[in-house]
C-alpha cells in the first residue's frame, strides 16, 4: 500500500438495504477447536480466556492486486537475493523484474495465486472466519478498485453464505487525501447495483467506508501548493478574497495547528470583500492540524465575488499560503451523487500516519508504531485501534521495509533485532495485540492477510531508508507484515498467533464434555442419537483447484476433495471409544485408496507422534487398522485390527480404550479425520489437499468422564 493516498466515502441510506439477520449460520464452533502451532505453541481455550464477549470486532487489511499487474513473473526477492547475494545494490541485477513492477516477498501456501482464484478464495474465508475474523478490509488507496477481484471474492463469499457458511464481511479503506474517484466508483459499481448487500460491512447501522467525507467534494477553485504558514494572533483576522464561477456549498482554509489539539477558530464568508454582507459564519471547534477547515452552507451560494477570513483563535491556529503569501484556498461543491454518498456511508477518516494518533473524531487507523493510539468515534470515546506485524518505519519516519532498520516481525520494545535474535515468533505482533487488549476498543483493525508483492523503486523514492533498489511495504520473510501461511519459511505461525490473540480479545466458548452412549458396531447408526457434542466441520470445502496463477506459465490443478466431511461424534462406553464420520454424501473409497484417516493424539503431547498424532485410523487401503507412530515422523507400525461399519454417508468405528493408553476416569482425546491426505507428510495437507476435520492444523477436542 502506498502511503501517499487515501480515501473516504458516503451513500444514500434510504438506499442502504437492512443488515442481514445473523440466523440460519451453520455454527462450526470453531473457537471451540484446538490447536498447537509449528513452535509448540497452542491456541488459548475458554478456560484461558474467558466466555465470548459482546461488541468485539475484529477486520483484518485484505488485498486485490495479486495478478493485476501484467504477466511477467513471479519475481521472487528472497529467490533472487538467495541467488545473488549483492542485488539490492545492483538495480540493473537481470534477476530483478522491470522498476516499479510487482516483486513477490516470499511464496504463500498457496502458490503465486491470483486474486480470482475461487479454491484460494474459498480457504480465505475458511481461514479468516475460523480465525474469528469478521470482516475484510481492501485496500484501495492507489485509485485502483479491482473490481475483478471483489466481485469475483464476493460471488465465492455469497456462494458460501448461501450453504449457511459465515464468512467475512467487506469494507474499503480508500484513498487519504483523493478519494473522490475511487468512493464514486465503489457506489456506482458494487453499492449502488446492491451487488452482495448481505457482504457489507456496517458500523453504526450503515455500510462502512474509510474515507474522508469532506474530500468527496468537486472542487469549484483550489489553491493548495503551500509555501509559507502563518499564525493566526488574537485579536487579529487573516483572509482572502476569491470569485467563484459556479454555485458552491463549502469555502475552507488550509490549517495548520502545528500539532496542538482543541484549537478553534470562527471562520465567516462574506459577499464581495472583508466589508462586504454574512453570508455564513461558523465556529471551528478542535480544528485538525493541517485540515481543510472551512464553512458548510445550508444552500449553495451563487457564482460571484467573495471573502473568507478567519478571527477569534483559541490555542495555537493559522493558515497556509502560497508562495504569493495569499491564504490557500479551497471551494466546492457537493453534487447529488455526492449527498447519496453521505448519506449511504458510515465514514471513518483514514489515518496514513504512524505516529501522530487521531487528529479528529470518527477516525480510524490501519498501522501505527507501538503504543498504538486508541481512535475514537464522534463522541471521543476509543472504538478502534491497529495491530500490525511489521511496519514500514525507519527511525521514527514513515520509511520502507527492505531498511533493515525498519519495524520487522521481530521488533519489539524499540529494538531491531540483530540477525541472531530474528525467530519470528511474532514479536511485534505480540506487542501490538497487547497495547489492543489494553485498550479493548470494540473493533480491532489487523494488518495485514495477503499482501505479498511490493513495487520496486530506487533511492530517490521519498521516505526514509530508500536504497539502490527499494521495496516499500514488504521486503522478505522478516520485513514483511503477511498472516497468511507462507510456503516453508514460519509457515502458519502468524495464521495461530493471529487466532490465539482474537479468542483473548473476543471470548471463546468452552469445550462441552462428551455425553456417552453405548455404541454397537453394526452400521444402523441410530445409537448415536443423544451422543453430544456435534463436533462440525465446514461444508463444501473438499479441494477442487484448477486455475491460473501468476505469470503466463503457472497454473495451479488440485482435484484430491473427494468426500466432503460434515460432522463427527465420539463416545466412550464398555472399555471402547467409538468414532462416528459424517459427510455430505455415501461415503467414497476405492482399493488402492483408502477412505477417510482418523488421527488420535491421546496424550496431548505435540512433541510425541507425528505432529503430536500418536495413532491412525484407516491408514490401510481395503481393512480398518489402527497403527501406533513409529518415532515421531509419519512412519506407523503394529496395524490391528479395528471393528468398524459403513454405510451410506457414515462410517462408525471402536478402538479399545486401553490400547490408546486412556485412563478409565477422565480422559481427553484430540482428533482429526482427513480424506484423501497427500503422502507428503506435512501439515500443509491438511490445507491444501482433500478435506480436513476439522480445518488445517485445527483438532477436535473430545472430552469423557468417568466411565
Amino acid at each position: 500500500m502506498n502511503k501517499l493516498l487515501a480515501t473516504l466515502p458516503a451513500l444514500f441510506l434510504a438506499l442502504a438495504p437492512p443488515a442481514p439477520a445473523e440466523e440460519g449460520f451453520r455454527d462450526t464452533f470453531s473457537d471451540t477447536w484446538v490447536a498447537v502451532d509449528g513452535l509448540g505453541r497452542r491456541t488459548p481455550t475458554a478456560a484461558e480466556v474467558g466466555p465470548p464477549r459482546e461488541g468485539k470486532t475484529v477486520a483484518i487489511f485484505y488485498f486485490l492486486w495479486l495478478g493485476r499487474s501484467g504477466e511477467d513473473g513471479p519475481f521472487d526477492i528472497t529467490k533472487i537475493l538467495a541467488a545473488s547475494p549483492n542485488a539490492m545494490n545492483e538495480p540493473n541485477n537481470p534477476l530483478w523484474g522491470p522498476k516499479h513492477y510487482p516483486h513477490h516477498w516470499g511464496e504463500s501456501i498457496f502458490g503465486y495465486y491470483r486474486n480470482d482464484d475461487p479454491a484460494v478464495l474459498r480457504k480465505h474465508a475458511q481461514m479468516l472466519s475460523d480465525a474469528g475474523v469478521d470482516a475484510v478490509f481492501f485496500d484501495v488507496t492507489n485509485q485502483l478498485t479491482y473490481p475483478e477481484s471483489y466481485r469475483a471474492l464476493g460471488a465465492t463469499f455469497d456462494e458460501m453464505r448461501k450453504k449457511g457458511l459465515k464468512v467475512p464481511q467487506m469494507a474499503f479503506l480508500t484513498p487519504f487525501w483523493q478519494p473522490r474517484k475511487v468512493v464514486r466508483e465503489l457506489y456506482e459499481q458494487l453499492y449502488k447495483p446492491g451487488l452482495h448487500p448481505d457482504l457489507w460491512f456496517r458500523w453504526k447501522g450503515r455500510p462502512l467506508i474509510l474515507a474522508d467525507p469532506d474530500l468527496l467534494r468537486d472542487d469549484v477553485l483550489k489553491r493548495d501548493r503551500h509555501a509559507t504558514s502563518s499564525e493566526l494572533a488574537p485579536g487579529a483576522t487573516i483572509g482572502t478574497a476569491f470569485t467563484a464561477d459556479r454555485p458552491f456549498d463549502v469555502a475552507a482554509l488550509a490549517t495548520p495547528t502545528w500539532g496542538e489539539r482543541g484549537s478553534s477558530a470562527v471562520l465567516t464568508l462574506r459577499r464581495g470583500d472583508a466589508k462586504g454582507e454574512v453570508v455564513a459564519t461558523r465556529r471551528v471547534e478542535d480544528v485538525r492540524d493541517n485540515a481543510w477547515t472551512g464553512v458548510t452552507l445550508d444552500a449553495p451560494a451563487p457564482a460571484g465575488a467573495y471573502y473568507l477570513e478567519m478571527s477569534e483563535p483559541k490555542g495555537k491556529i493559522g493558515v497556509w499560503k502560497d508562495r504569493r503569501g495569499e491564504p490557500n484556498l479551497r471551494v466546492s461543491r457537493y453534487d447529488d451523487v455526492d449527498r447519496d454518498l453521505l448519506d449511504f456511508f458510515t465514514f471513518r477518516r483514514p489515518q496514513p500516519d504512524y505516529f501522530q494518533g487521531p487528529t479528529a473524531r470518527a477516525q480510524w487507523s490501519w498501522l501505527e508504531v507501538s503504543p498504538q493510539h486508541p481512535f475514537p468515534d464522534e463522541e471521543g470515546r476509543p472504538e478502534q485501534i491497529s495491530v500490525g506485524v511489521g511496519q514500514n518505519a525507519v527511525g521514527g519516519k514513515l520509511g520502507v521495509l527492505s531498511n533493515p532498520n525498519s519495524h520487522g516481525r521481530s521488533f519489539a520494545n524499540g529494538h531491531i533485532p540483530t540477525p541472531e535474535e530474528v525467530d519470528y515468533t511474532g514479536k511485534n505482533f505480540a506487542e501490538q495485540w497487547k497495547r489492543a487488549h489494553e485498550v479493548d476498543p470494540p473493533l480491532v483493525f489487523v494488518t495485514g492477510w495477503n499482501e505479498w508483492i511490493a513495487g520496486r523503486f530506487d533511492e530517490t523514492f521519498p521516505l526514509a531508508g530508500a536504497g539502490p533498489v527499494t521495496f516499500v511495504d514488504q521486503f522478505d520473510r522478516e520485513h514483511s507484515r503477511d498472516i497468511e501461511p507462507m510456503k516453508g519459511g514460519h509457515g502458519d505461525a502468524f495464521y495461530y498467533q493471529l487466532v490465539s490473540e482474537v479468542r483473548r480479545y473476543k471470548g471463546a466458548r468452552p469445550i462441552p464434555p462428551v455425553a456417552s452412549r453405548p455404541i454397537a458396531i453394526d452400521g444402523k447408526f441410530d445409537d448415536w442419537e443423544g451422543v453430544g457434542p456435534e463436533f462440525r466441520d465446514t461444508v463444501g470445502d473438499p479441494m477442487d483447484r484448477d486455475y491460473a496463477g501468476w505469470g503466463r506459465k503457472l497454473r495451479y490443478v488440485d482435484h484430491t476433495g473427494r468426500n466432503d466431511i460434515v460432522a463427527a461424534r465420539a463416545s466412550r462406553s464398555a472399555g471402547r471409544v467409538a468414532f462416528l464420520l459424517q459427510c455430505s454424501e455415501a461415503i467414497k473409497a476405492t482399493p488402492d485408496a483408502p477412505g477417510p484417516r482418523l488421527f488420535l493424539d491421546v496424550d496431548s503431547d505435540p512433541k510425541t507422534g507425528w505432529l503430536g498424532y500418536d495413532f491412525v485410523v484407516g491408514r490401510t487401503p481395503g481393512r480398518m487398522t489402527i497403527e501406533r507412530n513409529v518415532g515421531g515422523k509419519f512412519e506407523w507400525a503394529d496395524p490391528q485390527p479395528v471393528e468398524s461399519a459403513a454405510s451410506g454417508d457414515r462410517l462408525e468405528l471402536a478402538v479399545s480404550a486401553s490400547a490408546l493408553g486412556l485412563p478409565t476416569g477422565l480422559a481427553t482425546i484430540d482428533f482429526k479425520w482427513i480424506d484423501s491426505l497427500a503422502e507428503t507428510a506435512d501439515w500443509p495437507d491438511f490445507t491444501l489437499h482433500g478435506d480436513a476435520a476439522p480445518n488445517d492444523r485445527f483438532n477436535y477436542r473430545a472430552t469423557f468422564g468417568t466411565e
